[in-house]
């Protein structure tokens, strides 16, 4: 009796193992969909929902710009609760760059400079940016993040470009700073959105600590 009792409790305890691994199985396919479905969402332009403290006026976007995370977190640009970076998978190292023109706020152009030599990805000459950013539309509104390194190979006429935007840092950025910047194309004086990590609170051995900004502004600069 006792040896019928063990082999009825080892078939039970077999079809429980069996019936958890089918539901983990299930489980597991029904995420994965989800997560083609949400994809698929995506590339059709489908908003992604970003949480935003500000509430904007009707004729000014609302944006939330976060840096990387040493060389592993990419960083975030959300526009009007849109987000590019992370959730899209589009970010990349360097700088990464958002332009919104006007009510076009959900057409963006997207532009990456690897500037590392050293780093183990494909490495961009700076060439495509300087064309990139020449061909910005005038009131256009710039945003931009870096993420890993995004100051090595940038040469005078890159910076100047970006200083003629509203940039006061991007003279001085220097390897791995982490920087967030929000400026626009023909604007004059200087943007108030910026941030550049302190050098005294790296960590992460050494690595610039995450900035980050979130604000609003006129949808022409």
């Amino acid at each position: 009796h006792l040896s019928f009792c063990l082999s009825g409790f080892l078939q039970a305890l077999t079809f429980f193992i069996i019936l958890l691994f089918i539901v983990v199985i299930f489980l597991k396919l029904y995420n994965d969909q989800k997560l083609t479905g949400q994809n698929l969402q995506i590339l059709l332009g489908e908003t992604v929902s970003v949480s935003q403290k500000n509430v904007c006026p009707g004729n000014h976007i609302g944006f939330f710009v976060q840096s990387g995370a040493a060389n592993v977190v990419p960083p975030k640009i959300c526009v009007n609760n849109k987000a590019l970076g992370t959730v899209l998978n589009n970010a990349d190292a360097g700088i990464n760059i958002v332009v919104v023109n006007g009510d076009r706020h959900h057409e963006t152009g997207f532009c990456r400079i690897q500037t590392d030599p050293d780093a183990d990805v494909c490495v961009a000459e700076v060439e495509p940016l300087i064309e990139f950013l020449k061909n910005i539309e005038m009131g256009s509104v710039v945003l931009m993040a870096v993420f890993d390194e995004g100051s090595k190979k940038l040469n005078e006429e890159a910076r100047t470009l970006i200083s003629d935007l509203g940039s006061s840092v991007i003279h001085s950025l220097g390897y791995r700073d982490n920087w967030v910047f929000v400026g626009g194309k023909g604007t004059t004086g200087k943007s108030n959105f910026e941030k550049v990590n302190d050098d005294s609170k790296n960590k992460y051995e050494n690595w610039p600590e995450m900035v980050e900004m979130e604000g609003c502004i006129p949808k022409y600069v």
